[in-house]
């Protein structure tokens, strides 16, 4: 193991005060945010500009939603309950929320509370948004998906990215402790954990410097500020409300590095909980979906496994890996959906030049005689549609929104900056049942953007069941 002296991190400050500048610069986007801990030291960079409406400058501790990130925190706070004894993994999640119902019969009875923080359950509400607020969002979350959602697969069965199994472990969160989640997290993980700046309310983050999303206009590329600043409170567990600085991440990654202790000492999590949400819980075997953990997604770059979350908001993207071989927690957000790229390529360049790390290539070549009909099909999830073809020797796909009633449409909608269709994507084989995007070069899936391969599982009679694209499945129709 290498070891990181001030001179390094000090050299780690001045490569990402570097490339933040000049990718941000090229990229259109207006500010960016990251730091990282490395063995008791850690530097925070801010480059930019939090809000180009005002003109607000993004600094150290600038706050900013954390979208996704938060699923580890909401993964955190069951296994506390587990520790505590109010609630047990391999219990179904109906014992102690009855009020769960698909529109499946039965369908949820067979859901155990690990399957939720897993991404195992099953549940078809990925864009699924009911528009409430309040105390009784989660209540009003649970009890929409009994007339509008039902199952993408068995519970256990597959894995696909889960942002309704995190809203309703959120909803049993309140349940089995009586609080509401924004109380509960405030109480069991802010406050041990030493977040002092974060929140989970545009109400409390106004009253402090807070970084808005961006989107590029079409016409003319330049940023423009987002017209939706958070997504419904129903969404607050998987990410919609949360909201922090660097330091605020860094302290909680450093409390999973530490066996579940806060960096004042506050124990947080048990330590056999905290090892056990970096343990394997599902592996699909594919390159373009790394194994999962429990919240933790664990991306494997080489002998090395890094456990990872990244979050989207309006216009907005963060990032928290925690790398316990090396000691080392990185966090990030950029103002502008193409802050990932960014986010990427520092996460790469701290593992190479300044933990050893070798990065294999992911991917090493195509190969030109993959039978493609097994794939050719319509998959579906809820309100998407994916339409895949053949078209000159590759794979094309075409996406659809199909909204269910104009309140999905318009929260999506604003979600995405206005931008809810795309032109077809055409795929290259790289085996029977993997695929890349065209016209990229292969080592750019060697990190975070592995995700961006598509994959198709369960082959029977010549048919594929499922497409899995950016972790997240889709079933044939």
């Amino acid at each position: 193991m290498l070891c990181m002296t001030d001179n390094a991190l000090h050299a780690v400050e001045a490569q990402i005060r570097e490339q933040a500048a000049a990718h941000c610069e090229s990229s259109n986007i207006p500010g960016y945010v990251a730091g990282v801990y490395r063995a008791g030291e850690q530097i925070i960079v801010a480059h930019g500009t939090a809000n180009i409406a005002t003109g607000a400058p993004m600094l150290h501790d600038t706050g900013f939603l954390f979208g996704s990130v938060t699923k580890v925190l909401t993964t955190t706070l069951v296994l506390q309950q587990v520790d505590r004894g109010l609630l047990d993994l391999d219990t179904p999640v109906t014992k102690y929320l009855p009020e769960l119902v698909l529109t499946a019969p039965g369908a949820a009875d067979k859901i155990l509370v690990r399957h939720l923080i897993s991404h195992t359950n099953g549940i078809d509400a990925d864009l699924f948004f009911p528009d409430a607020k309040g105390r009784d969002a989660l209540r009003t979350y649970v009890s929409g998906l009994a007339s509008n959602c039902g199952t993408l697969f068995e519970p256990g069965e597959q894995l696909s990215y889960s942002n309704g199994g995190m809203i309703v472990a959120g909803r049993l969160l309140e349940v089995v402790t009586g609080m509401p989640f924004p109380d509960l997290l405030q109480r069991d993980i802010y406050a041990p954990v030493g977040m002092k700046n974060s929140s989970t309310s545009a109400e409390q983050a106004i009253l402090r410097s807070t970084a808005i999303g961006h989107f590029l206009d079409p016409e003319t590329m330049a940023a423009k500020p987002t017209g939706m600043f958070m997504l419904p409170d129903t969404w607050g567990p998987a990410g919609s409300t949360p909201i922090g600085t660097i330091a605020d991440l860094l302290a909680f990654g450093h409390t999973h590095l530490a066996g579940g202790v806060s960096p004042s000492g506050t124990r947080v999590l048990s330590a056999a909980s905290t090892a056990l949400m970096q343990q394997v819980s599902h592996d699909m075997a594919t390159p373009n979906v790394p194994p999962m953990g429990l919240g933790w997604v664990r991306y494997p770059f080489g002998d090395t496994t890094v456990l990872a979350m990244s979050g989207a908001s309006p216009g907005g993207v963060s990032i928290l890996c925690v790398v316990p071989e090396h000691d080392l927690v990185f966090t990030a957000f950029g103002n502008n959906p193409g802050a990932i790229m960014l986010q990427d390529q520092m996460l790469q360049w701290l593992l190479s030049a300044h933990l050893g790390v070798q990065i294999p290539t992911l991917v090493t070549e195509v190969e030109q005689d993959v039978d493609l009909a097994p794939y050719v099909g319509t998959y579906r999830s809820n309100q998407l549609r994916i339409d895949v073809t053949v078209v000159d020797g590759q794979l094309e796909e075409r996406t659809t929104y199909e909204p269910a009633d104009e309140s999905q449409e318009r929260i999506f909608t604003e979600f995405a900056g206005g931008m809810t269709s795309a032109p077809p994507q055409r795929y290259v084989p790289i085996r029977p049942g993997l695929f890349a995007p065209a016209g990229y070069p292969l080592e750019a899936f060697d990190g975070y953007l592995r995700l961006l391969l598509v994959s198709f599982h369960d082959v029977r009679d010549g048919q594929a069941r499922f497409r899995n694209g950016g972790g997240r499945l889709t079933r044939r129709i």
